[in-house]
């Protein structure tokens, strides 16, 4: 079981409070929030990519005067053939990743198994690189061999910068596919509102608002995975998003012009 609880420990480093950070360090929790938060990247990043390529679409369809059942229909096709390939694209990805992890684990507990003593002499190697002084570097190395597991753990890290993850690449996928669907359609919900409710009220105006919202939302919420300060990060996503919007836009008057 953990005695650290790592978001206090995050918390108190924020605010660089030492006693926050003893009493996060001392803190017999498990680490929930780890599972809690372990498909966040894809959701986030899933929804993203879904609101702002929908949003593109109703922007450079708006640009071309076109009428709102093209916005509908280019919107849709957008969002399941987009959302497919990102899911695909994602499973796939993280599937490879995690084979070749597992492949180079396996190699790493051949040679700790077979030839200890060249594993021996790269961790010391790497020590050494690392400024730690050579008589220190053996020592460690001798303590670490003692725990095969353990050894194959920091020969992956240090060796190979490889850090296991334990993420499933189906959900992964998944939680994209959703969270780019849920995302994507809300630029289209107010133009599919409209055909059951004929309200008269601009609906790329609205679908912008809607947009502009969800994406300084969606920004704030990254930093869960960025760290980084919650207003910024929404701000960037809302100008981002802009200017994609403005791209379309601008494409879709220019070849309303021309045509």
């Amino acid at each position: 079981m953990p005695s650290r609880n790592i978001k206090k420990a995050k918390e108190a480093y924020k605010k660089k409070d030492l006693s926050a950070t003893i009493t996060a360090h001392n803190a017999n929790t498990p680490e929930a929030h780890i599972q809690q938060g372990q498909y966040i990247k894809s959701a986030v990043y899933g929804g993203l990519d879904g609101i702002i390529t929908t949003f593109a679409v109703v922007a450079g369809v708006a640009g071309a005067s076109l009428s709102s059942i093209v916005v509908i229909i280019l919107g849709f096709a957008n969002l399941i053939a987009d959302g497919l390939s990102m899911a695909i694209g994602d499973f796939l990805s993280s599937k490879a990743e995690s084979e070749y992890h597992a492949a180079e684990r396996k190699r790493e507990t051949w040679e700790v198994e077979n030839y200890p003593a060249g594993e021996k002499k790269e961790m010391e190697e790497i020590y050494l690189k690392q400024g730690i002084e050579r008589k220190d570097a053996r020592k460690i190395v001798s303590i670490l061999s003692k725990y095969k597991e353990a050894w194959i753990d920091e020969m992956m890290l240090k060796e190979l910068g490889i850090v296991e993850e334990t993420e499933s690449p189906l959900k992964n996928a998944l939680i994209t596919f959703f969270s780019f669907q849920i995302f994507g359609f809300i630029p289209l919900i107010f133009y599919v509102l409209k055909i059951f409710f004929p309200i008269q009220v601009d609906s790329f105006l609205v679908a912008s608002v809607l947009t502009g919202m969800t994406l300084f939302v969606l920004g704030a919420i990254k930093t869960k995975v960025t760290e980084r300060n919650w207003f910024k990060s929404g701000f960037e996503m809302l100008v981002v998003g802009g200017i994609a919007a403005a791209a379309a836009y601008g494409i879709g008057y220019l070849l309303q012009m021309i045509v």
